[in-house]
C-alpha cells in the first residue's frame, strides 16, 4: 500500500477501516518529470556545471516562472499523481510550495486539493501518466518508477528532481493488513513480515547484485509489463535525466539497508502532518492524537515481537552477515536524518506537534525495541 493509505484509512479520509504495517517496502522511488515544452522553458532558470549538464537537484523557483506565463494566457497548469494520500502527491507539493508555488488545499467540501492552486495536482493512473503527459492534458507528474524513466525513453519528458534528492531516504510503500487480521493471526503476521524482510535483504545484499534478476522478474507482463531496460534504468543503481544524461543514484531504490524495513512511528507523524498541511485533515489535533494515530497504525511491536525474538535474532543475524546496516536492536532506532526531516516539516504548521516531542517518541520507539 502506499505508505498514507493506511493512516488515511484509519481516521477516515476516504474510505473507513483500522489498516495497520509492520513493515515498510522500500525508500526512495518516486522523481518529478515535466514535459518537453516545460522543459525548454525551464532550462535557462537552471545553472549549468562546466560540461553543460544542469546542475541538479532543480528548486521548484526554476519552474515558477513558467506557471506564471500559463498562467497570465489562461492556460491552466495541470500535474498528475498518484493519490492523495500517496508520498507523490506530499512530495510534489512540497517541492511546488517550497518553490513559490501553490499547490493548493484540500477542505471537507472539495476534495479537489485545488483551493488556491497555482498547479493544478489531479491524480493519474501510474502507467497512463506518460501518455497523459504526450497528449498534453498533463505538464509533469510526480510518480514511482519506471514511470519517469518511461517518459524519457520516449523521448516526451525530462525527470527534473528525484525524491532522493528530495527528503533523502524518505519511505514510499508499506504492507497493509487490516488491524482484525493481525490480531487474530499473530503468528502469521509475524512470519510474513519475517519473509518480507528476507526478500528485502535480496534485494539489497552484496551491492545490490541480485537487482538485475528482480528486473526481469518485474517486466514480466504479469507484473510491472515497462521495457526490461526502462525498468534497469533505476533499479540498477542509476537514473536517467535528460537523454544520455545518465548519474549514478545508487540508493534510488533501497529496500533493506538504513533500516528500510522498520515501520517508524515519526514518519507515520509526518504524513499525518502533511494532511494538515494541505487541509486533508481539516481540524486541528493535540499532539497526544498524532502520536496514538501513528502507534495504532505504524505497529513496531510486530516488528520486534518478543515472542518470536529467537527466530528472528536468527533472522538479523543472518542479515548481519548479507547487508552493510541490520536493523539489529542497537540501530532500530529512527535515523537521526527522518528525525530531523520530521521536525522540519512539523515546524512550518504552527500549533499542530512540537519537534521535542518527535524527538521524544523516537527514543520511546529506540526504548521499546531494545534487549
Amino acid at each position: 500500500m502506499l505508505a498514507g493509505q493506511p493512516l488515511a484509512a484509519t481516521i477516515g479520509y476516504g474510505t473507513s477501516a483500522h489498516i495497520i504495517t509492520p513493515f515498510s517496502m522500500d525508500l526512495n522511488g518516486n522523481a518529478i518529470t515535466v514535459s518537453n515544452e516545460v522543459w525548454e522553458a525551464m532550462r535557462p532558470n537552471i545553472p549549468s556545471m562546466e560540461d553543460g549538464r544542469p546542475v541538479h537537484p532543480i528548486s521548484a523557483e526554476a519552474l515558477a516562472p513558467v506557471v506564471e506565463e500559463y498562467q497570465a494566457e489562461g492556460r491552466p497548469f495541470n500535474m498528475g499523481m498518484v493519490f492523495p494520500v500517496s508520498t507523490h502527491n506530499y512530495e510534489l507539493r512540497y517541492w511546488l510550495a517550497a518553490g513559490g508555488i501553490h499547490p493548493g488545499y484540500y477542505s471537507p467540501d472539495d476534495v479537489t486539493g485545488q483551493i488556491m492552486a497555482d498547479a493544478l495536482l489531479s491524480v493519474t493512473p501510474p502507467p497512463q501518466m506518460p501518455a497523459t503527459l504526450e497528449a498534453g492534458t498533463i505538464y509533469g507528474y510526480c510518480v514511482g518508477e519506471p514511470w519517469n524513466q518511461q517518459a524519457v525513453a520516449m523521448g516526451i519528458g525530462v525527470p527534473v528532481i528525484t525524491d532522493y534528492e528530495i527528503w533523502k531516504n524518505n519511505p514510499e510503500k508499506v504492507f497493509g493488513i487490516t488491524a482484525e487480521f493481525a490480531e487474530e493471526n499473530p503468528v502469521t503476521i509475524r512470519a510474513i513480515t519475517r519473509a518480507l524482510v528476507r526478500a528485502a535483504m535480496w534485494l539489497d545484499e552484496n551491492d545490490n547484485a541480485n537487482r538485475e534478476e528482480a528486473v526481469k522478474i518485474l517486466f514480466r507482463p504479469a507484473y510491472v509489463g515497462a521495457d526490461y531496460d526502462v525498468i534497469a534504468a533505476s533499479m540498477t543503481g542509476t537514473f536517467e535525466y535528460e537523454q544520455g544524461d545518465v548519474r549514478d543514484v545508487p540508493d534510488f531504490n533501497v529496500f533493506f539497508r538504513y533500516n528500510a524495513t522498520y515501520p517508524y512511528q515519526s514518519d507515520a507523524v509526518w504524513y499525518l502532518t502533511q494532511m494538515r498541511r494541505w487541509g486533508q485533515i481539516a481540524e486541528s489535533q493535540t499532539d497526544d492524537w498524532y502520536f496514538e494515530v501513528a502507534e495504532s497504525v505504524y505497529r513496531s511491536d510486530i516488528y520486534s515481537a518478543p515472542s518470536g525474538r529467537k527466530r528472528w535474532r536468527s533472522c538479523l543475524a543472518e542479515a548481519d552477515r548479507r547487508c552493510a546496516s541490520t536493523p539489529t536492536a542497537a540501530n532500530l532506532a529512527p535515523s537521526a536524518m527522518n528525525l530531523s526531516a520530521v521536525a522540519g516539516f512539523v515546524a512550518s504548521i504552527p500549533g499542530a506537534l512540537p519537534a521535542a516531542r518527535i524527538l521524544a517518541n523516537a527514543s520511546a520507539i529506540a526504548a521499546s525495541t531494545s534487549g
